[in-house]
This record gives structure tokens, sequence and C-alpha cells, in this order.
């Protein structure tokens, strides 16, 4: 009885003695992290950086690429330390617009740019930006552009097939003002109080080199070093590979090169199958790479592959790139004129996405992507077939029909010189 009236009385000194126990055996173990409470802890936060979002698969840090929807092919943006590379189109018309929604999401943003060409000053580029859609002006704007290009075929249900009634429709972009991922308005250019605002850095190739340059024996060609050494002096001098910290708040770098491995780079891969500088493009994507894994920046590349000559360059190439995407216009091919394609400018292909801090990627299950450029916004669309050219019988009567037509008479009151007669 002793020893219940000691446990009932006595609760208060059997919590001190549990926390003098505690207390005799402390361990080096401290939580960190928000307590349950809701009291915040001293432990380590995510950087916070506008314009930004962590991942939902590997907590790596993305940035918009200037289009919602590329975003989302993506797992959700481009990851910091990465670089996206554009195969261009075989007429340089719709690769641009991609490069330029990428440096108009960063003035956005208030992030630092570095825009280095070999054919246009950079200050020129950004003159030719796109204007952001961020106000509700801009949302009805944007509505009534989508009600007009819609066809008269897209507002007919289809009946043709039960199957076609079970796709999804096309996801059709519209403008929501966020933090992350905005669009824009191709008609239109950039106010210029942006451009002024922003913290920008121009490589124009002519200006870096004279044409009485001493070139010293290496594997590089002198624009790729000097790129380099550019590119490694903005990262250093304004802190973005946190060894000098940013005197005010963290920002990101933004580093747009145009029409890397032409020409006009020096290089000789889209000239000769076997160059002389063919190991030039490989060695200065590899030291690109190096100095993007060490700081707060993301890089787009535009190249013309279908101009190397050397398939094992542009392998290559795609190895030494974190993500790879490929254009293919119409213009100038077949499928221009192919029913099919009507409603589209081309197709888009998704060659490479980057496994980070993990064995598998986010792989978009829809791989048949096309494009169109409306008159105001760019989007990326899955590819539908039209009902009528699935039919195989209607496709077969047609057929049928074409071949009557050839034999048919030039005239209604001559006799008809095949097998089938003209039918009243």
């Amino acid at each position: 009885m002793a020893a219940v009236v000691t446990c009932g009385s006595g609760a208060g000194s059997t919590g001190s003695a549990v926390a003098t126990a505690s207390k005799s055996n402390v361990t080096s173990f401290q939580r960190r992290g928000p307590r349950a409470s809701g009291t915040n802890d001293s432990g380590p936060r995510l950087v916070s950086i506008a314009g930004t979002r962590p991942s939902v698969r590997n907590g790596q840090l993305l940035v918009s690429t200037g289009l919602p929807a590329l975003d989302q092919l993506l797992g959700g943006g481009l990851a910091i330390g990465t670089v996206l590379l554009i195969e261009e189109d075989k007429y340089n018309i719709y690769s641009p617009l991609l490069f330029k929604c990428f440096l108009a999401e960063g003035i956005v943003n208030g992030h630092t740019l570095l825009v280095a060409s070999a054919k246009e000053d950079p200050a020129n580029i950004l003159q030719e930006l796109p204007a952001p859609l961020l106000d509700d002006n801009s949302k009805k704007e944007f509505d009534e552009d989508v009600y007009n290009h819609k066809t008269p075929e897209s507002n007919i249900k289809m009946k043709i097939a039960w199957r076609y009634q079970l796709l999804p429709k096309m996801e059709q972009i519209g403008p929501v003002s966020s933090r992350f991922g905005h669009y824009y308005d191709a008609s239109k250019r950039i106010p210029q109080e942006l451009i002024e605002a922003s913290n920008w850095h121009g490589f124009f190739l002519p200006e870096k080199i004279s044409s009485t340059l001493k070139v010293e024996p290496c594997s590089l060609t002198p624009g790729y070093i000097k790129l380099l050494q550019f590119i490694q002096n903005i990262i250093y001098e304004e802190g973005f590979d946190g060894s000098n910290p940013q005197k005010k708040q963290r920002n990101v770098l933004r580093i747009g090169i145009q029409n890397l491995g032409s020409p006009l780079w020096g290089d000789d891969i889209c000239c000769a199958e076997n160059g002389s500088n063919s190991h030039s493009l490989t060695k200065f994507l590899y030291v690109l790479r190096g100095l993007l894994r060490t700081s707060l920046s993301a890089c787009i590349i535009t190249m013309p592959t279908h101009l190397i000559q050397n398939k094992a360059i542009i392998a290559r190439v795609t190895n030494l790139s974190d993500i790879v995407i490929g254009l293919e216009s119409f213009i100038g091919s077949e499928r221009e004129t192919n029913p099919l394609y009507k409603d589209y400018h081309g197709l888009i292909h998704i060659r490479q996405i980057p496994r980070l801090n993990n064995l598998i990627c986010d792989e978009s299950d829809v791989k048949d992507l096309a494009f169109k450029l409306k008159r105001k916004l760019f989007t990326i669309e899955r590819l539908h077939l039209p009902p009528d050219l699935s039919d195989t019988v209607s496709r077969s009567s047609k057929q049928d029909l074409a071949e009557s037509t050839k034999r048919l008479g030039p005239g209604c009151g001559m006799m008809a010189r095949g097998k089938k007669h003209l039918d009243f």
C-alpha cells in the first residue's frame, strides 16, 4: 500500500527523476528543423530566390524556361546548374523565340543575364524580347486570340469513333500571374524600363576577338576560350559560386549562348566531317558544365545540329548536355501540306531529360508533341490524329472516287472511257 501511495502522490517527483536521468545521459544529437509547437528553429532552410522553386521529386532548385508548357515536360522547370540544349530548326525561325523567352523570364524575375552571341549584338537581342502577360487585360487579349484561332472543326463534337471522345482535350495555356513562370506575347516587345532596370552582361564575339590576336596552341578555339573566361569572371566577381558572398539578396545567373558550334564561332564541325577542331566544342561544354555545377546559374544553348557533319560529335554533345530538345519545322518539307499537320508549325522532340540526385527522371508519357506560333503565343500541344484521316473506310472510298474521276471523259455528254460510269 505504501508503494501505491508513493506513486500516486509523487508524480512530479517521478518526472523530475526522469529529467535528471536524461540530463546525465546527454547525447550529441540535436533536433534540426521546425518543432511541433510551431516555433522556428535555427535549422537550414531552402534558398529563397525570386523566380525559383524546389523540385517536388528531388528538391533541386528550379527556374522557369519562359514556357510553362515546356516546364511541365521537363519535370517542373530547368534545374540550377544544368545545360539546356536546343537543336535549332532548319531555318532558325522558332528556336530564337525559345531563347528569348528564357531571357525575358530572367528580366521579369530580376535575375542576372549573360547573353553571348557571334551573330547578333546582345543589346539588340534584349530589345527584341517578348513582352510578359501579367495583368487581367492581357488575359482578355489572350482569350480573344485563342478564340480567333479555333477552327470550326474543334467546336464540333467528334462522332466518327467513340474512342476519340475519351481522349483528353488539348490544354490551352493562359496567362497566370505567379512568381514562377510567365507567359509572353510574341507580337509585342518587353518594356524598355525593365531592360534598363535589369543587370545583364553581353558577350559579342567580334568585339572580343580582334584580327591581330595571337592564338596560342590550344585544343579550344579562341572564341570558346574568351567565352569561358568571361563566364568564369562573372560567376566569381558577382558571387554566384558562393566564394564571394553576394552583397544584397542571393540571385540566379541565366546564361544564354546563341548558335554555338556554327562557323561564326570559329568552329569547323559544320564544314568538315573530320576538322581540326573536332573536339573543341565538346571540351567547351565539359568546362562549362563544371562552372555551372558549382554556381547558382542555368544555361540555355541553341546549336545548328543539322549542319554538323559528324554524327559522333552530335552524340558526344548530347551526352555533355543535361536536357536536349529538338525543333522540327514544317517549312520546306512535305508535312507543310499534309492535312494531318495543318494546325501546327512543327514538332518538338524531348530527346534527353536529366537524372538529378536519383536513378530515374521525370519522363513524360506524351511522345507526340507539336508546337504552333499563333499571333501572340508560342504553344506546345499534344499531337492529335484527325478523325477523318484515321478511318480506313473513308480513305478507301476517297481513293475509289479519285480513280473513277480519272476514267471519266472531259464532258458530261461523252461516254465514260472507264469501267465506272457517271451516275446522275
